[in-house]
């Protein structure tokens, strides 16, 4: 399969590059502001470029003609958990990103945030973007998906656009669910939550026997490494989960009361690979986790732009 190649903005700890990467797109460089998640992201991927900068100080220029641009906007400025300041938030970087995409002029764009970026109070927020983008010769669309449905096991609705430059645009059939069996968080992390041992590891298991709550990652303003506000905590305790803080480690053999998630379980919920490494401690750690585009979902949606690429392309050539 011939790579396409994708410019990767906010790129944060790597969930939408690693699924991009897994439907084929070959990233030539990945901007990100955060130095632990660009830690993150060369720990993992060594060969990548990485570029650690702010994205009102980059210029895309020099990626003109690129197949895709992708990028998981800040959420703060669009999340219920927030003010939802939108347009009026300082952390709102879709005039960037806008700015960028003129600059390159990709054949394709993926952008993705919070589910509250499509409530009725962001209207004209996303005409205003719909309106950018056509002025500049794309035909987008916005979808909710749920991670669920393509077998991350937690409930997390993400807002997607997806853009084409208009003579690409063209019947683009997006991804369908993948999933008609998501596994539960006990199936999920029954081998790491016993992986010391520990011996209700069984019984915890049947306990936690469903999908999880939304992780919340929290922002440099607020949020630390807890799985959330109360209503959050209160769901993770059904599944016998201490939403209070984060372990350190897995429970021991003689642990006796309700566990903490680690920093690498909370990743495995969002659908990363249990060999993926985050850079920084637990708070950094988990806030490039829970902030993260689950990679079994970015995949999914790169599956669709890449075979959609791949179609227009053969097409043109023939």
């Amino acid at each position: 399969m011939n790579s396409l190649t994708s410019l990767e903005l906010c790129a944060g700890g790597g969930g939408q590059a690693l699924g991009l990467e897994q439907a084929g797109f070959r990233h030539v460089a990945l901007v990100e502001i955060d130095a632990k998640a660009c830690q993150t992201l060369k720990l993992n991927r060594p060969h990548w470029n990485v570029i650690q900068a702010d994205l009102r100080d980059f210029s895309a220029t020099q990626y003109k003609g690129i197949d895709l641009v992708a990028g998981g906007m800040p959420c703060p400025p669009f999340s219920k958990a927030g003010k939802q300041l939108g347009q009026l938030d300082d952390r709102n970087l879709f005039p960037e990103a806008i700015r960028l995409i003129s600059e390159c002029q990709p054949k394709a764009v993926l952008l993705e945030n919070v589910r509250g970026l499509l409530d009725p109070i962001f209207d004209e927020y996303r005409n205003w973007i719909n309106h950018e983008m056509i002025a500049l010769g794309y035909i987008g669309s916005w979808r909710v998906l749920n991670s669920s449905d393509f077998g991350v096991p937690q409930l997390r609705p993400r807002a997607v656009f997806v853009a084409l430059k208009s003579g690409l645009a063209s019947e683009f059939e997006w991804p369908y669910c993948l999933s008609s069996s998501t596994l539960t968080v006990g199936e999920v992390l029954e081998d790491e939550i016993g992986s010391r041992g520990w011996k209700k590891a069984q019984e915890w298991k049947q306990l936690a026997n469903q999908i999880a709550p939304t992780l919340v990652g929290g922002s440099k303003k607020h949020g630390g490494p807890d799985l959330g506000p109360t209503r959050a905590k209160q769901a993770w305790a059904k599944l016998g989960v201490d939403g209070k803080g984060l372990a350190d480690e897995a429970p021991s053999p003689d642990f006796d009361g309700t566990p903490r998630l680690t920093v690498k379980m909370a990743a495995m919920l969002q659908g990363f690979p249990p060999d993926w490494e985050f850079a920084g401690g637990k708070t950094s750690a988990y806030r490039q986790v829970g902030n993260a585009f689950p990679p079994p979902v970015a995949k999914a949606v790169g599956q669709a732009i890449f075979q959609h690429l791949s179609i227009t392309k053969q097409l043109t050539v023939g």
